[in-house]
């Protein structure tokens, strides 16, 4: 108990030292969430390197323990498949999120390495090998203990990666799971899992200090993905030390915030025909900020359903299959009802959904055959030419674009391309999208809508984010080559798409969503 005090007290002081250094890099070498999109409930740029110090400051306890003689390390030391794997699968995913937090990544290459780090800690003996009967005897997986890993952790990982949307979400979920990793790792004299849950713990709470709203630093993908990971197998380790006959059920209901987020928003997704991997602004607390709630206050909610959960998870430990089974069930339907007061399950909206669904498939149909020509395109007037074919399926009446090339020691070219709506230019209703996050400015898309204001749903922005980042490398590509300016099908001046945009803003007619 000693060495876990000492873990928690090391990794709560290292967090909270090496978080705000790592807010000073991110601000000095432009690692910014710069709240381009209209999904992000933040208005400012915010850094978002706070996961390596979370990283660091689990570490920093585990790797002392090699320099200091203990009794918890050398049998931390002798337990070499929870050592490889918390060091090596923890390392590799910390890895890829910090790839994604500087470079990007996508959703392929996440799920490659994901599943690649659970086969490792399958391989390491992090295994679901039976599933709970609260009726009966646990049933045997065989062979299918395989895939109910990877997906165990696969999943987890990208649940809480899913829950990051508010300051301080992910982080107090997280930390809530790891207290009752302790309670349990306490109850049944695992010193082992007590250390990585300390380590856990004060990691998470230093970084706290900083990321609670209002939010000076981020963790990113690389604190979201990290905490899923030895979330995820830290649950599995657990459920093969406990003899209880519903142990994988325990950290599930532990988890069930994020697990049913996850749920939702694919369903969700599938329903409505939208990518199942694109970002909306439809999660749980989406709605309860919709419902009037502020940040905190959203927070301190999805906390406390989490500590809920998580008391339960403890009941369900010493229950009888009787009771663990009345459990589960008062449990399920009240978050049946919870979630329907949300705004979620409404079944008796399935025709209107059918429609939805129906639209953004064709608009996706449209996408991709713009996406396939806008790679081949080889110039800037190409690029335009494509996009036009995208413009009725947004909805919209006119688009315009502006590309900044740079070039090297000489002044940068700037062009601009687009189309004039037929109707009065007082009845045109303009969005902005920035097509380079680091200047947003300098490279742009702009849609126009006639008749007035309109609101743009969600669905149109999550097309419209997909075609920018199509627009994105394609423009890039053009950049880099060097090409020269285009003679595009109906080009505007830089100078009048200015003028214009100015002229609409002071009548309010231009909104400049974030991407």
């Amino acid at each position: 108990m000693r060495t876990a005090s000492v873990a928690f007290l090391l990794s709560l002081l290292t967090s909270a030292v090496l978080t705000p250094v790592m807010r000073h890099l991110a601000h000095r070498f432009g690692v910014l969430d710069q709240a381009l999109s209209s999904r992000k409930i933040h208005k400012n740029a915010v850094p978002r390197l706070g996961g390596t110090a979370i990283v660091c400051a689990f570490f920093a306890p585990l790797v002392a323990l090699f320099c200091v003689d203990s009794g918890v390390g050398r049998t931390f030391v002798a337990d070499a498949a929870l050592a490889h794997g918390v060091f090596l699968g923890g390392t590799l995913i910390a890895a890829l999120g910090l790839y994604d937090d500087l470079r990007g990544a996508g959703a392929k290459t996440k799920f490659a390495v994901q599943f690649a780090v659970a086969g490792l800690m399958y391989a390491l003996g992090f295994r679901i090998d039976q599933i709970a009967n609260p009726f009966g005897s646990p049933l045997p997986l065989g062979w299918l203990g395989l895939p109910f890993t990877l997906l165990w952790i696969a999943g987890i990982i990208n649940a809480i990666n899913l829950i990051d949307g508010l300051d301080g979400l992910a982080g107090g979920v997280a930390l809530v799971k790891v207290t009752i990793t302790l309670v349990f790792a306490l109850l049944h004299g695992d010193p082992l899992m007590i250390l990585i849950a300390a380590a856990l713990s004060g990691a998470i709470l230093g970084f706290l200090f900083y990321n609670f709203n209002p939010a000076t630093i981020f963790m990113g993908d690389t604190g979201s993905m990290f905490l899923g990971f030895v979330l995820a197998s830290s649950a599995i380790h657990s459920h093969q030390k406990s003899s209880t006959a519903i142990a994988i059920l325990i950290p599930i209901v532990a988890l069930g915030f994020p697990i049913a987020d996850t749920l939702l928003a694919m369903g969700r997704r599938a329903m409505r025909g939208a990518p199942l991997f694109q970002a909306d602004r439809g999660h749980i607390h989406h709605r309860l900020l919709a419902m009037g709630l502020n940040q905190r206050q959203t927070t301190f909610v999805l906390w406390g359903v989490s500590a809920a959960l998580g008391v339960i998870a403890v009941a369900l430990a010493y229950a009888t299959p009787l009771q663990a089974a009345a459990l589960l069930l008062l449990l399920g339907a009240l978050m049946f009802f919870r979630l329907r007061r949300l705004g979620f399950l409404q079944f008796e909206r399935a025709g209107e959904v059918l429609k939805v669904r129906r639209r953004n498939l064709e608009r996706r149909a449209a996408l991709h055959g713009v996406a396939e020509q806008i790679k081949r395109a080889a110039g800037v007037d190409d690029v335009f030419e494509s996009l036009q074919a995208m413009v009725p399926a947004l909805g919209a009446d006119c688009v315009c674009m502006r590309f900044e090339q740079a070039r090297p020691y000489a002044r940068p070219k700037r062009f601009a391309c687009g189309t004039l709506c037929s109707s009065p230019r007082e009845d045109i209703f303009c969005a902005r999208y920035p097509l380079r996050s680091e200047r947003p400015e300098a490279n742009r898309l702009k849609l126009g809508w006639s008749g007035g204001p309109v609101v743009v749903d969600r669905d149109t922005e999550i097309a419209v984010d997909i075609l920018c980042d199509h627009l994105r490398n394609a423009l890039s590509r053009i950049e880099n080559d060097g090409l020269n300016r285009p003679a595009a099908n109906e080009e505007l001046s830089v100078e009048t798409i200015d003028a214009a945009e100015r002229e609409s803003e002071a009548r309010g007619k231009v909104v400049a969503l974030r991407r």
